[in-house]
């Protein structure tokens, strides 16, 4: 590494997890933070399908499957109207919110019912914590969503973003919308979208999204449209930090954007930048780091590169690279200047693994993503 110091402080005893995927994968990290105090992890995917949209499965397995996969947060998202897919109906919504209302239980495991909006060039929204839902006939535009988004009091995040050739009108920023649109996804399925159409000449989509004012954390997701939601190793997944696992403190922490993307079952992330979890306000010049990075007894000192992500013109710019070790807490600094613009971002990768949707040639983060923070924001 240059630009900064390392130190690695000793990792305490790590309490053994209940599993989170498959019999054979990892058991995961304890749940609490070393490095804050006041909230526990736990591991959520938002984004799945069923039947009732162009998925497999029965509705009513969604949420026990889910649960007894290890997860402790799930969404059921299927789409509504998009052309030649027919979606939710009145009747399906209504039934989706009666399983997830059954499934909720207070403290211990949170169902939550949300839509897919789906469009086919402009791109895919998940909407969660509203009382209905709004499709193409209701919502026909990027404007027209984010209008009904700011009145219905939920919380949004744009869907595998690059995906769809218009990707959100470029990202258009809506003023209005900027607070309950939450997060973009980074991970879908087994994919990292930090240079998704890159070869096809489009920009970073993290790069524009953020460098265009959205105030977006970063998930994982699943996007499951056959039968085992929750087991699948590699999938993409949302490590969120809750004060209680209850509805009102899910959508409160995804409101602060205090989580985390991630593809690796039972991984925990906490960072603060100058004492500040990630989706906070720091202030810019010599920020201090500090990384609490695990995954339980099987990656135990796991050689790990953390990437300070900052804003480029079309892929992030990396003014520092650390190298660490998983079960330790990495702390560095490193000089960050508003004048170079408003956002920074840390990156896990694993560097024994390629990218396999790389960016610039040469670029540090062509290697495997593991996690992702959610941004800081510098001010003055």
């Amino acid at each position: 590494m240059s630009g900064g110091l390392l130190m690695l402080a000793a990792a305490p005893g790590t309490a053994r997890a209940r599993r989170t995927t498959t019999a054979d994968a990892a058991t995961g990290a304890a749940r609490a933070s070393r490095i804050t105090q006041g909230t526990t992890l736990v591991h959520a995917d938002l984004h799945n399908h069923t039947l009732l949209s162009d998925g497999d499965g029965d509705p009513a397995l969604a949420f026990a499957s889910m649960r007894s996969a290890g997860l402790d947060v799930a969404a059921i998202t299927d789409h509504t109207t998009l052309f030649a897919i027919e979606g939710l109906s009145s009747r399906e919504w209504d039934r989706v919110g009666a399983l997830a209302d059954a499934a909720d239980d207070p403290g211990n495991y949170t169902a939550i019912r949300g839509f897919e909006w789906s469009h086919p060039l402009l791109g895919h929204v998940n909407v969660w914590f509203t009382p209905g839902f709004t499709d193409l006939g209701g919502s026909s535009s990027m404007s027209r969503l984010y209008s009904w988004i700011t009145g219905s009091g939920g919380i949004a995040g744009f869907n595998h973003p690059g995906r769809e050739l218009v990707r959100f009108e470029d990202f258009r920023f809506n003023a209005a919308a900027r607070d309950p649109m939450v997060g973009m996804e980074i991970f879908n399925r087994g994919d990292d979208y930090l240079f998704d159409g890159w070869s096809n000449g489009q920009s970073s989509p993290l790069n524009r999204c953020l460098n265009a004012g959205w105030r977006t954390g970063l998930t994982g997701v699943s996007d499951e449209h056959g039968t085992d939601w929750g087991f699948p190793e590699g999938k993409g997944r949302t490590g969120v930090w809750v004060t209680e696992n209850t509805r009102g403190q899910v959508q409160a922490a995804m409101r602060s954007r205090c989580f985390f993307a991630t593809r690796v079952s039972g991984l925990r992330l906490d960072a603060t930048a100058n004492g500040v979890r990630m989706g906070g306000t720091t202030v810019g010049g010599d920020v201090r780091f500090r990384v609490d990075l695990d995954r339980g007894p099987e990656w135990l000192n796991k050689p790990l590169k953390i990437q300070v992500l900052r804003p480029g013109s079309n892929a992030p710019t990396v003014p520092l690279v650390v190298d660490t070790l998983a079960g330790q807490v990495a702390e560095f600094t490193v000089p960050l200047s508003l004048d170079d613009g408003p956002w920074v971002v840390l990156r896990i990768s694993d560097p024994t693994q390629a990218n396999a949707s790389p960016g610039p040639a040469g670029h540090p983060c062509n290697d495997w993503g593991v996690a992702y923070t959610s941004p800081w924001w510098l001010t003055a």
